[in-house]
């Protein structure tokens, strides 16, 4: 991990040397199958890299730096077209653990249904009609009045990865209430952002992914970069993410800043792992 990583509160639980063995083990099987499922290319809407590499980096992460166990029950905020589902179907118990996948585009729904439900039906996939600039402009519900369709205390984890990354600040603070209100006590959020702070700001190791010279918005706390729309990359103020997790009674355990801003790191964007705190907010 990254040594700028910074930790606040409760750790997250370290797995004995046992379980690391079989959680490399896993990895492994899981990168020599051949027979998981895999869309075509030209079918995925977002992301860069690898589909499976990716997916399969991000199942790492889960277990090691979220705590993600095989019997939780997960929720996938911007599932796409099921980058992040499909390593998970080798985790996941197939008798304890759930997963609840969630997007706007009906394309990557239909895909993950068809070939992630059938045969793993304790993976669950649907459609919410929430409208993006991008990703889905004609859609009928406001990122600002969004209700997540579950019933409260719901999920041990929730994932967003690639999500506040093209969410303005208002609707950022919607999504995050929304998990404040979904997870059980104890469970956590694993997010990814770009937290732009004044080492990445100004590039001082002069390293930084050239695609993202995030130029300030107003007044702030948003960063785009110029020559792309508004939400094709949003960065935020240091300090507004962790905020607004506090506000709907997150506390950050994990934050851990990525190497898109030229340092090194294990992980591309910056990660945040939240827990809900017993009484939630």
């Amino acid at each position: 991990m990254s040594e700028t990583a910074l930790r606040h509160g409760s750790e997250p639980e370290t797995a004995p040397l046992a379980n690391e063995d079989r959680t490399r083990l896993l990895l492994d099987v899981i990168q020599r199958n051949r027979f998981l499922p895999h869309p075509d290319p030209d079918s995925v809407f977002v992301g860069d890299g690898d589909f499976k590499a990716v997916g399969l980096e991000f199942l790492s992460h889960f277990i090691r730096m979220g705590g993600l166990r095989p019997e939780s029950r997960v929720l996938d905020i911007g599932c796409g077209i099921g980058r992040m589902a499909v390593p998970l179907t080798q985790y996941l118990d197939f008798e304890k653990g759930r997963y609840s996948g969630i997007d706007p585009v009906e394309g990557g729904i239909a895909w993950c249904r068809r070939f992630i439900t059938q045969a793993y039906p304790n993976f669950a996939f649907q459609r919410v009609d929430i409208a993006h600039d991008l990703y889905n402009p004609k859609g009928k519900i406001s990122g600002k009045a969004l209700k997540l369709p579950y019933a409260d205390r719901q999920f041990d984890f929730v994932i967003m990865t690639s999500v506040v990354t093209h969410l303005p600040p208002d609707e950022v603070l919607v999504y995050l209430g929304e998990v404040g209100r979904l997870l059980k006590p104890g469970g956590r959020l694993f997010m990814t952002a770009f937290v732009v702070d004044p080492v990445a700001a100004a590039n001082e190791s002069g390293r930084r992914d050239p695609r993202l010279a995030f130029e300030r918005h107003g007044d702030g706390p948003c960063w785009f970069v110029a020559d792309l729309p508004p939400l094709a990359a949003v960065g935020f103020d240091d300090g507004f993410l962790d905020k607004a997790l506090e506000r709907v009674g997150l506390a950050t355990v994990l934050k851990s800043l990525g190497h898109w801003r030229g340092q090194a790191a294990e992980h591309y964007q910056d990660v945040f792992v939240a827990e809900c705190r017993a009484g939630g907010r």
